[in-house]
């Protein structure tokens, strides 16, 4: 596993119940600030075998990006923790951790 996927992988674990991150921030913690969509292909690639906590991580705008049933199963996932949209579809800003909690 290369360095920055490791560091990834770390930063998504540590994210806990009830927290989000944005691919930026979990770019940011893994020591590369501008890799967000590096983070998402880390997250369609391991997010499974590695037991990552994918759903907590969203765009940029606070929305899911997954079309589809990706969206309704990352939107079930965070309901089943107590983590719901706002009625304009966009995650409360408190609940996103920065770069440098993770």
């Amino acid at each position: 596993m290369q360095p920055f996927t490791a560091s990834v992988v770390q930063v998504v674990k540590a994210i806990p119940e009830g927290r989000l991150m944005t691919y930026g921030a979990v770019a940011a913690a893994a020591g590369q600030p501008r890799a967000a969509r590096q983070v998402v292909r880390v997250l369609h690639s391991m997010g499974e075998s590695q037991g990552l906590p994918w759903h907590r991580v969203m765009n940029a705008a606070r929305r899911i990006s997954l079309p589809g049933d990706g969206g309704e199963l990352q939107l079930a996932l965070l309901a089943a923790e107590g983590t719901e949209p706002g009625l304009d579809g966009c995650f409360d800003e408190a609940r996103f951790m920065r770069a440098d909690e993770a």
